[in-house]
């Protein structure tokens, strides 16, 4: 009968105090996030649920695997807006992307292709290979800075070839590049290297942005369990920019 005096789930454990996100993949069948709008639509409503007020969805650019373009993300962008509107959801939607790393980036930035990026700083979200650190990542950098881009590099903990120590992140914080730790790194749900080394960058207070990267919702019930943990009561009291994005 214990069952009965179980204490129901209380529905501000599950409320994110940030209320902007600027790193998810909801457009549909654009990447490897949502697989159609009706997905899209189902993990939409979750953030609703857990508090958020602005959506900034950041579908990936990769030569090789996701040839996305502006117009492509924007028409996509559209057509789910569309939908929000309908459905009467409460939620700002707006949509940047999310770069990979490689010469096809460097090839837009020499060119200065407009790129897709968020907020009145013009942020510009990008990644490396998981693996290896990318051999343009100074030159790219220097580009998008000289043409006003503030550059912001994606969950850096992730990285492996990063785990063993601080000193190349700390070398790109001090010039300028910006740091973004996914939450559910700090759960544990990539490794427990990712962890140790979101945590550290945390105690250094080397991150400027936390995000969501949802792409599924499996994401989502890894997320409403990192609410109550201490790094990520911990980063909330960092001058984080999310904060200004709202």
């Amino acid at each position: 009968m214990l069952f009965l005096f179980k204490k129901k789930k209380n529905f501000q454990e599950y409320t994110s105090t940030l209320q902007v996100d600027m790193h998810s993949h909801l457009l549909p069948a654009i990447d490897d996030g949502a697989k159609d709008f009706e997905n899209s639509i189902s993990l939409i409503k979750s953030f609703v649920e857990m508090g958020y007020k602005k959506l900034i969805t950041t579908p990936h650019i990769m030569s090789d695997f996701y040839k996305n373009t502006p117009e492509v993300i924007l028409d996509k962008l559209d057509k789910l807006n569309d939908i929000v509107k309908n459905l009467q959801i409460n939620i700002d939607i707006s949509a940047a992307a999310e770069y990979y790393l490689d010469e096809g980036l460097v090839e837009k930035l020499e060119k200065k292709e407009p790129l897709l990026s968020f907020g009145k700083e013009k942020y510009l979200l990008f990644e490396t290979s998981y693996m290896n650190a990318s051999p343009h990542f100074d030159y790219a950098v220097f580009l998008m800075q000289s043409q006003g881009y503030r550059p912001v590099l994606a969950h850096p903990e992730r990285y492996v070839y990063l785990f063993d120590s601080l000193e190349k992140p700390k070398k790109w914080y001090d010039k300028g590049v910006l740091l973004q730790i996914n939450i559910n790194s700090l759960n544990g749900y990539y490794s427990t290297s990712a962890k140790y080394l979101a945590e550290k960058l945390i105690d250094n207070k080397m991150v400027n942005f936390l995000g969501s990267d949802c792409h599924n919702e499996r994401h989502i019930q890894h997320i409403k369990n990192t609410y109550n943990q201490s790094y990520y009561q911990k980063a909330l009291k960092l001058d984080l920019l999310n904060y200004s994005l709202a």
